[in-house]
C-alpha cells in the first residue's frame, strides 16, 4: 500500500471543519480544566483538546513543558468533558508515555518532520498503532521531507494519517511567523488528495489578529480543519503567549467561518470558460518569459565579451522599484509582485551565469 491508496475513513468521524483547540503547553490542572471547561460551554464545535506536553524549544533554558504529569491532566479533560486529547511526540519516550495515556491524536512536529532519524524513531515507536497520527510540515520548504515522513509511517502499519500546514520559517521579516507558502501544501494536496489536511493559523500568524483569515482561506481551498490555540488566560500562557485566544473568542471564530462545497454541479460551463482563458493567460506569460530570458542571455554574451559582473545593484534597485509602483497601480499585492520579479531576476542570474562559464 502507498499514501494514494489510503482511505482514511477516520476524518468522517468528525464534523467539519474538524477543530482542535486547547493551551500551546500544559501548565497546571487548573489551567488544562478550565480551559477545557470554557470551551465545551461556548457550544462551539471543537470535538479534540490539545496541549503540549513536552515543548521543543530554541534556545535553551526555556520552557520545556511540564511533562509525563501533563498526561494525567488531559486524561481528566476526557474523563469531565468528553473530548478526544491530542499532543505533540518527539521521540520514542513520548510516544509510549502518551498511547499508555490514551491519548487519541498524537502530532509529530515541525521541527521532528525535518530529521528522517527522529521521524523513524517515532515511527516504529508506533509501530500498528490505529491511533491518528497528523505530521506537521517540516520547518523548511521541503515537500519531500514532509512526505518522506508520513512514508515511514505508513512503512510501520500505521494507517489513519492526516497533515498540518503550519507555515514555513524564512529569515525574511513578515507579517508572518512562519510564510504559509501555501502552494507547497496544495502541492501536497494535489498529490495526496485523500489524506486530510488541517491548518494551524496560530504557528502561521504567531499573534491573535490573522487567525480568522489565515483558518478561512485554507478552508477556501479545501482544508479540513484546523488546530487553534486557545487558552483561559492567553497573556499569562508560558509559551506563545501572543498567539493564543480565549474559549469564547475561539467560538467566535468558529461560529463566523465558512466551508465551501467542492461540487462544481451548475457552474461547469462558466467554471470551464474562466479556466480557458486563464489557461490561454498562462501560455501567453510562458511565451513572454522565454522571450526575456533570450535577451538574458543576449545580455549575458555582452557582460562576458567586456568583462563586466553579472550583478547590477543599481539595476535591480530600479526593477524593484518599478514593480512595487505597478503593483500599486494594479491593485495586486506588493508581496506577490516582488516574488515574481525576484524569481524572474534570479532564473536570468542562472541564464547568465551559465554564459560566463561556458556551461
Amino acid at each position: 500500500m502507498n499514501l494514494r491508496e489510503l482511505q482514511n475513513d477516520w476524518i468522517n468521524a468528525f464534523s467539519q471543519p474538524m477543530m482542535i483547540a486547547g493551551p500551546c503547553s500544559a501548565e497546571s490542572e487548573f489551567q488544562m480544566l478550565e480551559t477545557a471547561r470554557r470551551i465545551k460551554e461556548t457550544n462551539a464545535n471543537v470535538p479534540i483538546f490539545r496541549a503540549g506536553i513536552w515543548k521543543p524549544r530554541t534556545k535553551p533554558n526555556g520552557f520545556e513543558g511540564v511533562g509525563v504529569i501533563g498526561l494525567n491532566w488531559l486524561k481528566k479533560v476526557k474523563e469531565e468533558y468528553g473530548f478526544k486529547t491530542a499532543t505533540e511526540v518527539a521521540n520514542a519516550h513520548h510516544v509510549f508515555a502518551a498511547l499508555e495515556a490514551d491519548v487519541d491524536i498524537l502530532w509529530i512536529g515541525a521541527r521532528s518532520t525535518v530529521n528522517p532519524f527522529t521521524v523513524q524513531e517515532i515511527a516504529m515507536a508506533l509501530r500498528g498503532t490505529d491511533k491518528i497520527v497528523l505530521v506537521k510540515n517540516p520547518v523548511n520548504p521541503d515537500l519531500a521531507l514532509w512526505i518522506g515522513a508520513l512514508e515511514r509511517l505508513l512503512g510501520q502499519g500505521i494507517k489513519n494519517l492526516g497533515v498540518i500546514h503550519r507555515g514555513f520559517s524564512t529569515y525574511q521579516k513578515t507579517k508572518y511567523r512562519n510564510n504559509p507558502n501555501w502552494q507547497i501544501a496544495l502541492d501536497f494536496k494535489s498529490q495526496f488528495p485523500n489524506i486530510p489536511m488541517l491548518i494551524d493559523p496560530s504557528h502561521i500568524c504567531g499573534n491573535r489578529t490573522g487567525l480568522a483569515d489565515i483558518t478561512q482561506e485554507a478552508l477556501n481551498v479545501g482544508y479540513q480543519g484546523a488546530i487553534i490555540e486557545t487558552h483561559a488566560n492567553p497573556d499569562e500562557a508560558w509559551s506563545d503567549a501572543s498567539q493564543q485566544i480565549t474559549p469564547e473568542v475561539l467560538a467566535e471564530l468558529i461560529a463566523n467561518l465558512k466551508v465551501r462545497s467542492t461540487d462544481l454541479a451548475g457552474f461547469e460551463g462558466d467554471m470551464g470558460r474562466h479556466r480557458t482563458l486563464i489557461s490561454d493567460i498562462d501560455f501567453q506569460l510562458i511565451e513572454l518569459l522565454s522571450q526575456r530570458m533570450k535577451i538574458s542571455e543576449k545580455i549575458g554574451k555582452l557582460k562576458k565579451e567586456n568583462d563586466i559582473a553579472i550583478f547590477q545593484p543599481e539595476r535591480w534597485k530600479v526593477i524593484t522599484e518599478y514593480a512595487t509602483q505597478k503593483a500599486v497601480e494594479t491593485g495586486m499585492s506588493k508581496e506577490f509582485i516582488e516574488k515574481v520579479f525576484k524569481a524572474i531576476h534570479e532564473e536570468s542570474i542562472e541564464v547568465q551565469n551559465s554564459i560566463m562559464i561556458d556551461r
